[in-house]
């Protein structure tokens, strides 16, 4: 009765063909197929754009000096070159105060080698003086020599002269005890008695006078010996005191030498310190974030002025990995990128089948822990695949997917399912021929 009825007859297909059976075995077996289909594990990472050197990345300015604004010669946005002028600076300290400081240091410094020309000329003085000295010494020893020598041999003449002299008194003193026993006996006359005491007395007077030319030449031989010596300590005086001038001279010219050093530092510093007034661009780039901007501000040494984003640079990309996936990541791993404001689509377990997204091989993992509690790896661009755009600015924001080892679709909902972790391998390195 009820097949009767239309409406039944296309609510209910009883006794009828249908397609049901046929799809259902269809999609059952699409989706077995699917759970073996090979899916890559990856991990995800929120990381923005930086260089990949360190003199790439934005940079600041700063001051070596303290000073005051008195002129800038950029404003934010303008790109620099390398050298071009950011600002000038006047001096604000003190001791520096004075315009004229490296010409009177300099002066102080040709003042100074003129007094050590002028010791110099002093020690040559000296010196020629000493070798007068020397000379003069050696003149009057020679002639206290010569005059000793000349002694001796005088001394040696008295003293044959007093040997005679004895002899002859010994023989008149013979001759006259001989002629007293002739005069006592009568034989000789009283005349020729006086005459022989006569010769007697002549020979004792000879004696005498050869005695005390005898004594006389030895004391002044004697008194040439002490004028020796007396010589000698006189001119060592005099040496000596020359040597001490001298000394004293030399003393003061390396004084005077190490001032000029010291002047020459401070010479060199007031140069270099004069050409920091105008604060200049390290490298090419674009000026931003003026910290400074009035005329007229105090800045400190070590203040910072502006900073500089370098127009060449390299591009990557800086992740913060949490520690438990630090073990997955090795250098030279590849990382896939979506970059903000780039639509993409993208698939993570079929990387190939995604669109929008940049490779990037992994450069550099840091070993210690950063202030967000996770680790620092640096990205570099993968030159073989698609290359980065251009229009990428410091800062951007990028998606990271590291890429890790490829398994079934299955094993991937198994793994999930049961919160295992991704497996770990590292990227094979090819060999060096």
């Amino acid at each position: 009765m009820t097949q009767a009825f239309k409406a039944y007859q296309h609510i209910y297909y009883q006794n009828k063909k249908t397609h049901t059976r046929r799809w259902t075995i269809i999609f059952s077996v699409l989706l077995l197929l699917i759970l073996f289909l090979p899916w890559t594990q990856n991990i995800r990472a929120r990381g923005k754009v930086t260089a990949l050197r360190q003199e790439q990345r934005p940079q600041q300015v700063n001051t070596i000096i303290a000073g005051r604004v008195e002129r800038w010669f950029i404003k934010e946005g303008d790109h620099v070159q390398k050298g071009d002028t950011i600002v000038q600076l006047s001096e604000v300290k003190p001791d520096y105060l004075d315009p004229d400081l490296v010409q009177r240091t300099r002066e102080q410094i040709e003042a100074k080698r003129s007094g050590i020309g002028y010791y110099h000329g002093k020690v040559a003085a000296t010196e020629t003086q000493i070798g007068a000295l020397q000379n003069a010494l050696k003149a009057k020893l020679n002639q206290l020599q010569n005059k000793v020598q000349q002694l001796k041999v005088k001394a040696e003449a008295d003293s044959m002269d007093m040997l005679a002299a004895t002899n002859d008194l010994r023989i008149a003193s013979a001759q006259y005890g001989r002629q007293k026993a002739m005069y006592d006996s009568g034989l000789v006359s009283l005349s020729q008695l006086e005459a022989r005491n006569v010769s007697l007395q002549n020979a004792m007077a000879k004696k005498t006078g050869a005695e005390n030319k005898f004594i006389s030449t030895k004391q002044e031989l004697t008194i040439t010996g002490i004028e020796f010596s007396s010589v000698q300590q006189e001119y060592i005086e005099k040496l000596s005191k020359a040597e001490s001038d001298k000394f004293s001279s030399l003393s003061l010219i390396a004084g005077s030498e190490g001032d000029i050093a010291k002047l020459q530092n401070q010479y060199a510093s007031y140069v270099i310190r004069n050409n920091m007034y105008y604060v200049i661009a390290p490298q090419s780039g674009q000026i931003v974030n003026a910290t400074a901007s009035g005329i007229g501000e105090i800045l400190k040494e070590g203040d910072m002025l502006v900073n500089i984003v370098p127009d060449k640079f390299e591009y990557a990309v800086e992740l913060y990995i949490r520690p438990v996936d630090l073990p997955l990541v090795a250098v030279g791993q590849q990382v896939r990128f979506v970059f903000d404001g780039f639509p993409a689509i993208v698939f993570s377990g079929w990387p190939e089948a995604s669109y929008g997204t940049y490779s990037g091989l992994v450069s550099a993992i840091e070993n210690d822990v950063s202030d967000n509690g996770k680790f620092k790896v640096l990205v570099k661009e993968d030159t073989t695949h698609r290359k980065w755009p251009k229009e990428l600015k410091m800062g951007m924001g990028a998606n990271s997917i590291a890429l890790l080892k490829d398994v079934p679709v299955w094993y991937e909902l198994w793994r999930n399912i049961n919160s295992f972790p991704p497996d770990y391998y590292k990227p094979q390195k090819e060999e060096k021929k």
